[in-house]
């Protein structure tokens, strides 16, 4: 493995490239060689949703399946926050029953989120994927052993000029991820860009994130 893609909807079939492509339960695809299987919030229906964690159960117990996800909270939809919470608990609780890693939707609602990882006692590495909000609430997140993956807004940096640059850069070496989730830019762009953000060399990265996949996902 070369590069890693934490989370990505698109697959490609890369030689050099571990891709993590994110599946649902409903809409599986046996072709697709390593991925991550859950219940968005976006994709809530509660009278399938314990189905779908029978689904998740069984994916969860093969080597192909290498991480809970994603799933977590939105603020910004219409599925009540109290329904939300109680999917996401369920998968929580299947990722620690089979020691698995979890990768996270979160929109306005971070404090919920720790709080539940809290609550719970949850051991398992957990991942806000897509992060782009500001230093606080990325130095909360670490504090409270979240990893963060980059990737669409880190891109958007570039030309918005935002303050994720000095977000990312700030963010421990060995807390952070790399994804392209929707975007149609490969994981190579990512991972060039980071690692000038960073003011290292690919191979640094390259070894930082090979290292940041190994303490998680094995």
């Amino acid at each position: 493995m070369e590069f890693f893609n934490l989370h990505t909807h698109n697959y490609t079939n890369s030689k050099d490239v571990l891709e993590l492509v994110n599946q649902y339960p409903n809409e599986f695809d046996e072709k697709i060689p390593y991925y991550s299987i859950g219940i968005h919030p976006w994709k809530i229906e509660e009278n399938g949703v314990q189905s779908e964690l029978k689904i998740i159960e069984s994916k969860l117990q093969t080597i192909n399946c290498l991480a809970v996800g994603e799933c977590g909270l939105d603020k910004r939809i219409e599925t009540p926050l109290d329904i939300q919470i109680g999917v996401f608990e369920k998968q929580l609780h299947l990722a620690e029953k089979y020691k698995k890693p979890v990768i996270i939707h979160c929109v306005a609602a971070f404090q919920e989120v720790i709080e539940v990882k809290k609550r719970l006692a949850i051991s398992v590495p957990m991942i806000i994927h897509g992060f782009s909000k500001n230093e606080l609430v990325a130095r909360q997140l670490v504090d409270n052993g979240f990893y963060l993956s980059f990737g669409k807004y880190l891109l958007q940096s570039r030309s918005l000029g935002t303050e994720l640059e000095s977000v990312f850069k700030s963010i421990p070496n060995h807390r952070f991820f790399l994804e392209t989730d929707t975007v149609e830019e490969g994981i190579y762009e990512v991972y060039a860009l980071a690692a000038k953000y960073k003011n290292i060399t690919l191979d640094e990265l390259q070894k930082q994130i090979g290292n940041n996949y190994k303490n998680v996902f094995d």
